[in-house]
C-alpha cells in the first residue's frame, strides 16, 4: 500500500494544487476528503461494484470522463483564480469545499475502484472469517492514504508559507491549475487494464 500509495496521481495532484495554491489549512481540509474517498471506493469495490465496472467498458468509459471533466474544471478555477482563495468554493469558509472535491476525486478514480477489486483479494484468507480481514485492509489503507495526504498537504504548504509575492502566488496557482487539467487529460487517456 505505502509504495502504491507513493506514486502520485489525481488525488496527490488536487491536494499539492490546492495546498500550494491557498496555504495548508486548505490542504489540511482535502485529507479527510482522501480518506473518505479512498474508503468508499475500496468499499464498493469490494461489494462487487468495481468487478461490474472492470467488465464494462461503456461504464468504465463513463465514470472516467466524468472524473476527467471534473479535474480539468477543478484546474480551470484554479488557474483562474488570483492569488488568494480560488473561485471553485464559496467566499467565506472554503474548507468544506476542498474536503468534498478532494472526496470526489478520489472516489471516482475508476482505476482505484478495479485496483482494489485486483489487489485487495489477494490478501483475504479463505480460511477466516471476511468482514474483519476486509476491515482491517481498508483501515490499513486509509490510513495509510490520509497520511500520504497530509504529508503532501504540510509538504505544499511549506512551500506556499514561503511565497509571498502575489505575482508568484498567481503563477503557483496556474502551475498548479495545470498539474490538475493534466491530470484530468490522462485520467481521459487511462485504459481499462482488467
Amino acid at each position: 500500500s505505502v509504495v502504491l500509495l507513493a506514486i502520485p496521481g489525481p488525488t496527490v495532484m488536487l491536494v499539492v494544487s490546492f495546498a500550494i495554491g491557498q496555504g495548508r489549512k486548505t490542504g489540511w481540509a482535502t485529507v479527510p476528503g482522501v480518506a473518505l474517498g479512498d474508503f468508499t471506493a475500496m468499499t464498493i469495490s469490494l461489494l462487487g461494484a468495481g468487478a461490474v465496472l472492470a467488465a464494462s467498458a461503456t461504464l468504465f468509459v463513463a465514470l472516467k470522463l466524468a472524473g476527467a471533466v471534473y479535474l480539468v474544471w477543478l484546474g480551470i478555477q484554479l488557474w483562474r483564480a488570483g492569488p488568494g482563495m480560488p473561485a471553485v468554493a464559496a467566499a467565506a469558509d472554503r474548507r468544506p469545499a476542498m474536503f468534498w472535491h478532494a472526496y470526489a476525486v478520489t472516489a471516482l478514480n475508476p482505476k482505484s475502484i478495479v485496483f482494489f477489486i485486483a489487489f485487495v483479494p489477494q490478501f483475504v484468507s479463505e480460511d477466516r472469517a471476511l468482514l474483519p480481514q476486509v476491515a482491517v485492509l481498508e483501515l490499513t489503507f486509509v490510513t495509510l492514504a490520509a497520511a500520504n495526504a497530509a504529508l503532501w498537504a504540510v509538504l505544499a504548504g511549506q512551500l506556499r508559507a514561503r511565497l509571498r509575492s502575489p505575482r508568484v502566488l498567481r503563477l503557483v496557482n496556474r502551475a498548479g491549475g495545470s498539474l490538475l487539467i493534466v491530470a484530468g487529460a490522462l485520467t481521459a487517456a487511462t485504459r481499462r487494464t482488467a
